[in-house]
């Protein structure tokens, strides 16, 4: 595991991908940027520090550029359009900057090979951002409501792993994961290897070949404290990668009478008064 460090500089930066909805907080009532802080804790957790990205309209490669790892999170389902495909009548209505935010996250992160890890819808913008398509609603596949029982709730499925794997190096042969999805891969992009599968041959976990640390799972491993197992090895690559690839972004040790609060910009450290 990743140290929790003394020195919070030493912690690797991961990006994680948000939702823009209408959401409630104190007085106000509008659009926000939102992310379960589940994904937070399962960061820090694991030794890195989060850094949230919501959607939005330029390249990320810029914003890359400064993360060591970016997690592309879970969230409702992506534009069938973006695969060529009719909205099923169970398809969530499209969120169109998410979409296109994440799908050019995934596309630059691994051009960079930067270290990534997709889960579930997270997982799907994967798939498509590499040419592959989507099961619009798993049910009308598998015959049964297992992937999300309850909508609302999470739903555990056991996930057996391809033996030589990465993932299987990570969890073993298998796991129980918990899922809350209707939807799944379809036709797999040829640049992933399908690596995990549920019971009823649901692909539940995948690799991008040729990368260091790129994967994508379809159960929700920052709802499962208990095992840290998969976060802790993402944040460990993020680790090795800030290391070999990042210029030192430290800055200058503050005196003793220093004010308790800075900003860092462009390597300058400029004090504020609190």
């Amino acid at each position: 595991m990743v140290s929790s460090a003394s020195d919070p500089f030493d912690r690797p930066l991961i990006g994680l991908s948000t939702a823009v909805e209408t959401a409630r907080y104190g007085v106000w009532e509008q659009r926000a940027a939102l992310l379960a802080f589940t994904y937070v804790s399962a960061v820090t957790g694991a030794g890195g520090s989060a850094v949230l990205l919501p959607p939005m309209p330029f390249d990320p490669a810029a914003t890359l550029a400064v993360l060591d790892g970016v997690v592309v999170t879970g969230g409702p389902d992506v534009d069938p359009g973006r695969y060529g495909a009719k909205a099923h009548v169970e398809t969530d209505r499209p969120r169109e900057d998410r979409d296109a935010w994440e799908l050019a996250l995934c596309q630059r992160a691994l051009e960079m090979d930067l270290p990534l890890l997709a889960v579930c819808r997270g997982l799907q913008v994967l798939n498509v951002s590499l040419g592959g398509s989507l099961h619009q609603h798993l049910p009308d596949v598998v015959g049964h409501q297992g992937h999300r029982a309850t909508v609302g709730h999470m739903s555990p499925n056991s996930v057996a792993f391809e033996p030589g794997t990465a993932v299987a190096s990570i969890l073993g042969a298998s796991t129980e994961g918990l899922c809350h999805h209707h939807q799944a891969l379809d036709r797999l992009s040829s640049q992933l290897q399908a690596v995990g599968f549920a019971a009823d041959g649901t692909v539940e976990a995948v690799e991008v070949i040729g990368h260091r640390f790129a994967i994508g799972v379809q159960w929700h491993p920052e709802d499962n404290p208990g095992d840290d197992r998969l976060f802790t090895a993402f944040v460990e690559a993020a680790a090795h990668y800030r290391k070999g690839h990042r210029r030192e972004t430290r800055p200058a040790r503050l005196g003793p009478d220093a004010p308790d609060s800075f900003c860092e910009v462009k390597n300058v450290v400029i004090a504020t008064e609190e």
